[in-house]
């Protein structure tokens, strides 16, 4: 039986399936929840500073494909190899963002995951006019910005746009990055706080304190967006 379970899991049909499912399920909820723009015109100042690096806190990514308001805006996500990962590639290609596998984890584990590949496809992506996203923190370390994304921004000159996107209505799991599934019929947020430019010379010193700069930031609007719902964020339990 459990041979059968994981061999179904791991199945392209099944895959498919549910990463189609998923996809169908957050259009709904970003059609069904009323949002609201912090600041209201957050789109006129992001978009003069095209392409850019789109950054988010892992558990609050589900409706991150929707910032995404032009079709002439192309975008990309980083989204790791793991298996859970093909649920999640499938889902927002279907939303029409396009996908770059790999870590963004510059760990120990950069090598294996396929964070140099990763890497230098997303420096190419932005050379090539199109956004990236991806999420900020570092694998199983919710909520502590990493120096990949620092990294990306020194090699590629463009700007990290961090921003946040919450809903009043959600389920939160308790693992650790405190995932939240948002739910349709509802009140949301998007908040965008100021962008953060990483210069081409910037040694480690400087780019500590970016990387703690984008992790106050990305908390601001995280803790921002839920307060203006009047709900509890990812911290608050």
């Amino acid at each position: 039986m459990k041979k059968l379970l994981r061999n179904t899991l791991r199945s392209s049909w099944f895959q498919r399936a549910v990463g189609v499912l998923a996809a169908e399920y957050l259009r709904l909820v970003w059609r069904t929840n009323k949002f609201t723009f912090d600041p209201p015109d957050v789109y006129e100042r992001v978009e003069p500073q095209i392409p850019a690096i789109f950054a988010f806190w892992h558990g609050q990514h589900f409706l991150t494909p929707f910032i995404k308001n032009k079709d002439s805006y192309r975008a990309k996500v980083l989204i790791s190899r793991h298996r859970d990962g093909e649920f999640n590639a499938i889902a927002v290609e279907r939303l029409g963002i396009g996908t770059i596998r790999g870590s963004g984890d510059h760990g120990g584990a950069f090598h294996r995951k396929g964070g140099v590949g990763a890497f230098k496809e997303m420096v190419r992506t932005l050379q090539d006019g199109c956004n990236v996203a991806l999420t900020a923190d570092v694998p199983k370390r919710a909520r502590v910005a990493g120096l990949g994304i620092i990294m990306l921004a020194r090699e590629s000159g463009r700007p990290i746009m961090p921003f946040a996107m919450a809903t009043s209505r959600f389920i939160r799991l308790k693992n650790w990055d405190r995932t939240t599934i948002n739910l349709p019929f509802g009140r949301g947020a998007l908040v965008g706080i100021k962008e953060i430019h990483v210069p081409a010379d910037a040694d480690a010193a400087m780019m500590e304190t970016l990387r703690l700069e984008l992790e106050e930031t990305l908390n601001e609007a995280t803790r921002r967006a839920y307060a203006q719902l009047g709900r509890p964020g990812p911290a608050d339990g």
